[in-house]
């Protein structure tokens, strides 16, 4: 298997680790923050996952970085939230299979790229606990979750 089809295995793995996410939630939650932490919510968590998305496709397309935004205008309503976790994941998925091959800066930011979608596996991780919510079967076989 080539490095490319890694990649894309990787980005689909966390792509559906988030989708499972997203079905199981439900919009108080998806606006609840951790009790007694400092703590956004899980939709802002979601937020930053999509304008993440968004800014790295941008990014690796162009082979430089060009600043961080968001598609995403409400991060507190499920169908917004999924939708845009759905675009932003093929958007990724687009631009990955459009290049041959990847310069040592693209390369730099799809690293960087995994690395946020898996930096917010773990904090979503730390909501489905202090929440107290049900933990998608996806999520409880990647990372060991009970």
């Amino acid at each position: 298997m080539s490095l490319g089809n890694i990649i894309e295995e990787s980005f689909e793995r966390s792509f559906k680790l988030y989708s499972d996410l997203i079905d199981s939630l439900d919009e108080a939650t998806l606006n609840s923050k951790l009790p007694q932490l400092p703590s956004n919510t899980p939709g802002l968590q979601l937020w930053c996952v999509v304008g993440a998305r968004e800014s790295f496709s941008r990014a690796i397309k162009a082979n430089q970085w060009s600043g961080f935004s968001c598609s995403l205008e409400t991060a507190s309503i499920i169908a917004p939230v999924s939708e845009a976790l759905r675009r932003s994941a093929d958007s990724v998925s687009e631009v990955l299979t459009s290049l041959d091959s990847y310069t040592d800066v693209q390369n730099r930011l799809i690293i960087d790229l995994l690395e946020h979608e898996a930096a917010h596996h773990g904090q979503l991780i730390r909501y489905l606990y202090g929440l107290k919510l049900a933990i998608p079967d996806s999520w409880k076989a990647k990372y060991g979750l009970d």
